[in-house]
Order: C-alpha cells, then sequence, then structure tokens
C-alpha cells in the first residue's frame, strides 16, 4: 500500500510540474533552469543546397566539401548529443566563478567569435588571441584547431579553454564536478549516450557535436548560387556592386582579380589548403604562431585560415583583431603585405615579392560588398543555437 502511494504520488508530481508551464519546450526537469525542447532540435540533417556537394566541372579547386568534414567515425552528430552540447557551450557554472562560458567568447549574434580584440576571462584576464569564429567548422579538412592548430582535433580543442588559467580557470577533474552537480544533466546524458556516466571524453565529445553542427548555407549568396551554373557567373539577385567584388573575389591575380578563392576555398568559404598560411600581417614576427606547435620553420608566423561565411559579423579581423573593418582587411591585401620570410607563396608576385593588387576605390568597396552577401542571419537567430539558459 506504502508503494502505490508513492507511485501515485510521482504521477500527481509529474502531472503538476507538466501542466505549470505554458512553454510548450519546456522540459520537466525538476528545479531545471534550462530550456529545451521535448522533441529535440534537428541538428543531423543539414539540408546543404546542392551547389555545396557538387562540384563545377572544369573548376581547378574545389568549390564541394565533399571530403572535407573531420567529423570523427566515432563521434557522429546526434541530436541529443548537440543538444547536451548546447547546453554545456552556454552553461557558465564551468568556470572557476561562474561568469564565463564558452559562449562569452564564441557569441552567436557576433558569428560565433567575440567584438572585442581580445576576449575577457573569468578573472578579468585577456586572452592571448582573438576569438575565431566557430561557424563551418566541421569543413576545415585538417581537423586542426586553435590559431596555431596546436589541438589535433575539436574534441580535444572543446576542453582546452575549461583549463586554460585567463579564459575559464578549471581543470577537468572541476569541470565534471560542477557538471555532476547539476540536476539536469543525467537526463540529459542518458539521452545522448545511453546512461548517465558524467565525464570529461562525453563533455568532449557532445561540445563538439555541437559545434560541427554549427554551419551556414543560408544567405545572399546562396539564393544567388542557386540560379547559377557557376560561382564565377553573374548572380540575378546581385546588384552590380556586389557581383564585381565576386569576381574580384574568384579571379585570378594576372586576370585582375585577389584570388581570394584560393585560401577560402569551396562553398563553405574555408581553407582545403595543407595547413597554416602566412598573410603578411608583419615584416618580423610578433607572434610564432604555428611555428611554436609545428618544429619546421616554415611555420613562422604562420595561422590557421577561417572560414568567411558571417564575416561581416565577426569583426575585428585577424589573429589578433588588429583590423576594426572589412575595408581595412581588403586593403592589407590590397597594399600592405609585408614580406615575411614565410609569406605564403600565393601571396608573392614572379619575383617573390609581395604581391599589390592596386584595385580601385570601388573595385576595393565591391569586394567589400561581396563579403556581406555571405552573413547568413539565420546562424545568429536559430534557437537551436541559442543560449539555453535564457
Amino acid at each position: 500500500m506504502i508503494k502505490s502511494n508513492f507511485n501515485i504520488f510521482l504521477l500527481i508530481l509529474t502531472s503538476v510540474l507538466v501542466s505549470c508551464s505554458d512553454d510548450e519546450n519546456y522540459v520537466p526537469i525538476e528545479n531545471s533552469i534550462i530550456n529545451i525542447p521535448e522533441e529535440p532540435f534537428d541538428y543531423i540533417n543539414l539540408n546543404l543546397p546542392s551547389h555545396f556537394t557538387n562540384d563545377v566541372p572544369g573548376q581547378p579547386l574545389p568549390t564541394s566539401i565533399n571530403g572535407l568534414d573531420n567529423t570523427p567515425n566515432d563521434n557522429p552528430i546526434t541530436n541529443e548529443g548537440a543538444t547536451l552540447g548546447r547546453v554545456l557551450f552556454y552553461d557558465k557554472s564551468l568556470s572557476a566563478n561562474g561568469t564565463i562560458a564558452c559562449a562569452s567568447c564564441h557569441k552567436q549574434d557576433k558569428g560565433f567569435s567575440d567584438d572585442a580584440i581580445l576576449s575577457v576571462g573569468f578573472d578579468g584576464g585577456l586572452t592571448g588571441r582573438h576569438s575565431m569564429t566557430l561557424i563551418n567548422s566541421r569543413f576545415y579538412q585538417r581537423g586542426s584547431f586553435f590559431w596555431d592548430e596546436r589541438a589535433a582535433t575539436l574534441e580535444e580543442q572543446v576542453l582546452e579553454p575549461f583549463q586554460d588559467l585567463v579564459e575559464m580557470g578549471m581543470t577537468l577533474e572541476q569541470v565534471v564536478s560542477a557538471v555532476q552537480g547539476q540536476d539536469f544533466y543525467p537526463g540529459l546524458f542518458e539521452n545522448a549516450f545511453g546512461t548517465q556516466d558524467i565525464n570529461s571524453d562525453r563533455i568532449s565529445r557532445a561540445l563538439s557535436q555541437f559545434v560541427r553542427s554549427i554551419v551556414s548555407h543560408s544567405s545572399k549568396y546562396d539564393e544567388g548560387r542557386a540560379l547559377s551554373n557557376s560561382p564565377g557567373a553573374n548572380f540575378p539577385n546581385f546588384t552590380d556592386e556586389e557581383n564585381l567584388g565576386k569576381n574580384l573575389f574568384f579571379q585570378t591575380i594576372p586576370n585582375g582579380g585577389g584570388a581570394c578563392f584560393g585560401c577560402h576555398t569551396t562553398e563553405a568559404f574555408v581553407s582545403a589548403n595543407p595547413g597554416p598560411q602566412n598573410n603578411g600581417l608583419d615584416l618580423v614576427t610578433t607572434d610564432l604562431g604555428a611555428g611554436a606547435v609545428f618544429t619546421n620553420p616554415i611555420f613562422e608566423s604562420r595561422f590557421k585560415t577561417t572560414t568567411l561565411r558571417n564575416i561581416e559579423l565577426t569583426a575585428p579581423y585577424m589573429h589578433d583583431g588588429r583590423f576594426a573593418t572589412l575595408e581595412e582587411v581588403v586593403e592589407h591585401y590590397n597594399s600592405g603585405i609585408q614580406a615575411h620570410p614565410t609569406l605564403s607563396p600565393a601571396l608573392t608576385d614572379d619575383n617573390g615579392n609581395p604581391i599589390q593588387l592596386n584595385f580601385t576605390d570601388s573595385e576595393k568597396a565591391a569586394l567589400v560588398a561581396f563579403l556581406k552577401t555571405l552573413t547568413d542571419n539565420s546562424v545568429s537567430s536559430e534557437e537551436k543555437w541559442s543560449d539555453p539558459f535564457e
């Protein structure tokens, strides 16, 4: 009789928890402060447009993202795994004083980057480099992360900010303990991995799934690309200025363009080249970059090449945030490239000197206008990538 009464009590309590909420996305977890839907968002199906998966015939560089996905076989994206990753990504309790989350330095409305030159850590300290966008991370073919590529995989990278003395100031043991101490996590871990066991490996896997789900493919550029046979054709939905900028972006330097597509390749506009590059920011080394990670001296002052998707939202620019505007970025490539010893060959002329594009003011403005067509507002606003604690 006692057991029967207890079961009735649980049934009534569950009914009360469910009925007390008018929010259809409310998950009836006792003492929960998160807002996630009972039916998880779809993180698996990217619904990529056809131009993402079909190479344009005759192009010297790939346009499709085929073969670029760095998702490991042992950590495919699941809806439940990415849901858990979303909560972990926004959870400030996973920092030493409860003030910083992954999302503090990778803001959804800033293209999952930061509008500060250097991000502020849990105790007011500043990060050593500018916050890199997370958009289209899954299509960085090498699968290495951070500006200097010191993390061999995304699964490795996502755990490092927790342990950084400036960023979040925790140990992995403290992170696991902080997760275990919150009542909504056991159910999320069970949904994602089959049991309620909480450990750093599962935290890493879930965060990686969430980050890899952040893919941009719904911009003005994509609307025009869907109406055209190739990225080089004039898009009917573009202004004359935007089409001019697009042509400058894709055309080679001998043909009057900037050859930007050589480093920001494929429809994901993310590097498909063999590693970090030196884009001529400085004449002498101010930051070793990948040179501090790899033994080959050619890596000195070289940095990872990021996607240009949503670049309008990710200012300031470069690893040190030195450029406040896209106009400054374009002017750098137009006239400011420095002859550093490890300058990438793609940015040199036939004599080995830094290229001078000599674009006119209208051409530079056109290139900026084109870059703004890569803005995908859905990435900045979709709830599945938003803060579940709000």
